[in-house]
């Protein structure tokens, strides 16, 4: 199985882009998602979509997509930040552990944890909770643009987790938001040089490396 080469914006941590995605006036940091471990919390990818709604008359179901989810995928669950049953267990986790997805992301719950941690299969969600899914929800939309977090993600967006949480970036402005996190990134670690090697305070390496003004918008770094 082959492996996605590495994107550049892999290279830096969820805070990092977060600042970079601030700075140029883009949503992109999804509220309320953790991972289930910090051991696994770390990944990356192109967004795979999937909408649930409350199951209707006739009985729900969970949806099959998985078959459709490329290596290095991120599968993106949106169940409108439901807690009250789940969408993803232990056959989904153990399918697209062997297939190669990169992770999952759920505006909701997931259970089997055990098998998650014990292959150390990345999953972001709103929490743990056992009752299914079946017969209460049922999938909407696939591939067409869903709600994690409070954030719009579109099919193919780049989808980066870590021991923070999940951002996400949209596609068409990848090269800006690189540019924005590296200077960031560079100017942090300017400031870390600063003080550690004794050449000035922490308040004074700030104000030399515009660390104020990082995330803000409209002004120089």
């Amino acid at each position: 199985m082959s492996t996605p080469p590495t994107h550049p914006l892999a290279g830096f941590s969820t805070a990092t882009v977060s600042d970079a995605l601030d700075r140029l006036g883009l949503p992109g940091s999804a509220y309320g998602l953790r991972p289930l471990s910090d051991a696994s919390a770390r990944f990356w990818g192109r967004a795979f979509t999937v909408r649930y709604v409350t199951a209707g008359s006739s009985p729900g179901t969970v949806g099959d997509y998985l078959d459709d989810v490329s290596p290095g995928e991120v599968v993106v669950l949106d169940n409108a930040g439901r807690t009250d049953c789940t969408v993803w267990g232990d056959i989904l986790t153990t399918i697209a552990a062997d297939r190669g997805v990169a992770g999952t992301v759920i505006d909701g719950v997931c259970r089997d944890v055990a098998r998650a941690l014990q292959l150390g299969y990345p999953i972001h969600s709103r929490g743990r909770f056992m009752r299914t899914g079946k017969d209460r929800v049922e999938v909407s939309d696939v591939g067409r643009p869903v709600s994690i977090g409070g954030v719009q993600v579109k099919a193919g967006d780049l989808v980066l987790g870590d021991t923070d949480g999940i951002v996400v970036v949209p596609s068409d402005v990848e090269d800006e938001v690189l540019g924005t996190a590296t200077l960031i990134a560079a100017g942090e670690e300017a400031i870390l040089a600063d003080v550690l090697a004794g050449k000035s305070t922490l308040a004074q390496a700030r104000v030399r490396h515009g660390y104020h003004h990082m995330q803000r918008p409209d002004e120089r770094m």
